[in-house]
């Protein structure tokens, strides 16, 4: 019979790792039973032959940045992230403006 021993410890993502930081400005959410998917897209300005082609088919397609599957247990947590890391920027910077409907881009 083995005793099971709690452990409490903190993960820290490891600093100074080759991988480079990748922009996003946009993110599209999916899920299953099982898991949530988050897709992350780089929006550019459109030419105008990109404008008319959206304005056809009403679809803009953006080049998928990341795509990070995450388990259902973990999206409590990543809410809760969120929400406390926007109150503190909120505190500290310009609370950011919603855009007026009809001014920018629909997601």
């Amino acid at each position: 019979m083995s005793d099971r021993k709690q452990i409490n410890f903190t993960i820290v993502p490891e600093d100074g790792g080759p991988e480079p930081r990748t922009y996003a400005n946009f993110c599209a959410v999916n899920h299953t039973p099982f898991d949530f998917t988050l897709i992350f897209c780089e929006v550019q300005p459109l030419s105008e032959k990109e404008i008319r082609e959206a304005e056809a088919e009403h679809v803009v397609r953006a080049p998928v940045r990341a795509r990070i599957v995450l388990p259902v247990q973990f999206i409590p947590t990543l809410i809760a992230a969120l929400q406390e890391n926007m109150r503190i920027y909120a505190e500290s910077h310009q609370p950011p403006q919603p855009v007026p409907p009809g001014k920018g881009p629909i997601h």
